[in-house]
């Protein structure tokens, strides 16, 4: 899951900032209430301006949609971030600018966890407590002992807690609204298979950073020339010699900037064929030209790349058969239902009083109900975490208990399992993943470019 891609990140963050942000608050959507009086509330989508009164030692920055954004949240969130950047040896850009980017970043977040929030997206603490100790146990320590080192340096758990419940929130979204929209032909899955075949003596890994100038959703042409011109002045600055870690945190709208527009190791077939090409014409330390994309204007550097050595087939990986009966909370059927039927369909199970195909027929709110709950041959991946966890302490013939998954509840009975080698099927399915990954990054940025530009955004004047 994407929270326990970015743990790692956001200990160091959080470790590295929450010093300097005491009394900042810890959940993220949340105003800042001022110490000496109660913040107002929202009233037809706007806050009135803060009260110059000497008691006052906060006010509003920013108002996103029918939310804030406060002075002092804003400074919290810089000095985290800059903390972070200079325990990683990052180059720090301009106070001002990093302020602009830390604010954008935060207009961009705001407006995504409002959208989640509309959409009914939920994390409550049960699943929470599942995620953070998986953190945990992906830092090799125990809940409690990450709590005390986190204590030790600063940081709130509380606040750790919050950070991660809106990074599920926001990827539970991502996926409803990106992932879940991505269609993947055969056609391109052939085209892909044969490319590959003609380039496999020369593959190469690239490590690569950007600068993205966006372009804003039905942008006219003159923010378009405008936007490129700001991306002709980036490339002026890089070839008199500019840092492109620092110009990135500067200039760069992409959500990687404050890592220096990093975007790390990538082969080349996992990036649109636009940057690949520019790309291959490169060596290690050299940057394209200004690439334009349907998102922006892009400059890529190539910071390193290497060959990959061809690798011998693959051994052979576990599969298994599976099948299910899915219960979706909805308005009308709460968690406690799911769970207490789904507890009444075990009972008649292990009685023997029903079998699995019947009921999967008659309960499963799942595309695989009209096959009797199977979901075929899986091989490890191809279920969330939460589900492959349950189904891997199965032997062939058990019936699980109730399984807790994003999706909802879950009876999952293990059918058969096999051992299997490379075959033309796995191929495929290696090859429709990769496609989906390179397919997956544009539409992400695309997505969250529009949510920004939907948004209604008002900086508010610090003397007001």
């Amino acid at each position: 899951m994407h929270q326990l891609k970015i743990a790692a990140t956001l200990l160091c963050a959080l470790c590295a900032g929450q010093a300097a942000a005491q009394g900042a608050p810890a959940k993220p959507g949340a105003p800042v209430k001022p110490a000496a009086a109660p913040a107002a509330k929202p009233s037809g989508g706007f806050l009135p301006p803060a009260s110059a009164s000497a008691n006052v030692i906060d006010s509003i920055a920013v108002v996103v949609n029918d939310e804030v954004i406060t002075r002092n949240e804003i400074a919290a969130r810089v000095r985290a971030v800059e903390g972070a950047m200079k325990s990683q040896n990052a180059p720090v850009p301009e106070a001002a600018d990093l302020q602009r980017q830390v604010v954008e970043r935060m207009i961009v977040e705001r407006a995504q966890m409002q959208l989640a929030k509309e959409m009914g997206v939920r994390v409550d603490d049960s699943m929470l407590d599942r995620a953070i100790g998986r953190i945990a146990e992906q830092q090799k320590m125990s809940v409690q002992e990450m709590r005390n080192q986190m204590e030790k340096s600063g940081t709130t758990f509380a606040a750790f807690r919050e950070e991660i419940r809106s990074e599920i929130m926001m990827q539970r979204l991502r996926e409803h609204e990106v992932d879940n929209k991505i269609q993947i032909s055969d056609a391109e899955v052939d085209t892909y298979l044969a490319a590959e075949k003609a380039a496999a003596a020369d593959k190469v890994e690239m490590n690569l950073s950007q600068i993205m100038v966006r372009i804003p959703e039905n942008a006219s042409p003159e923010q378009i020339a405008a936007r490129r011109a700001r991306a002709d002045e980036v490339m002026r600055q890089l070839r008199t010699g500019a840092d492109f870690a620092k110009i990135a945190a500067t200039y760069s709208d992409s959500s990687d900037a404050l890592k220096g527009g990093e975007i790390g190791w990538r082969n080349a077939d996992r990036l649109p064929p636009l940057f690949s090409d520019a790309l291959s014409k490169l060596k290690p330390g050299q940057v394209t030209p200004v690439l334009k994309s349907t998102t922006g204007f892009h400059i890529l550097k190539m910071v390193d790349k290497r060959n990959l050595a061809d690798t011998t087939a693959p051994a052979p990986v576990q599969q298994t058969r599976a099948r299910h009966i899915l219960l979706k909370v909805s308005p009308t059927m709460t968690a406690a239902d799911a769970k207490r039927k789904l507890t009444e369909l075990k009972e008649r199970l292990d009685n023997k009083a029903a079998k699995f195909e019947e009921l999967a027929r008659l309960f499963s709110n799942d595309g695989s109900a009209s096959k009797g709950g199977d979901l075929g041959w899986l091989y490890p991946g191809d279920v969330v975490p939460e589900f492959e966890t349950a189904m891997s302490t199965l032997k062939p013939g058990e019936l699980s208990d109730v399984v807790e998954t994003p999706y909802g509840f879950h009876l999952i009975e293990v059918m058969e399992r096999k051992s299997d080698d490379q075959n033309k099927e796995r191929v495929r399915m290696a090859a429709r993943q990769v496609i989906r990954d390179r397919k997956l990054e544009e539409a992400t940025e695309d997505w969250a470019r529009q949510v920004r530009d939907r948004a209604y955004v008002e900086f508010r004047d610090e003397n007001k």
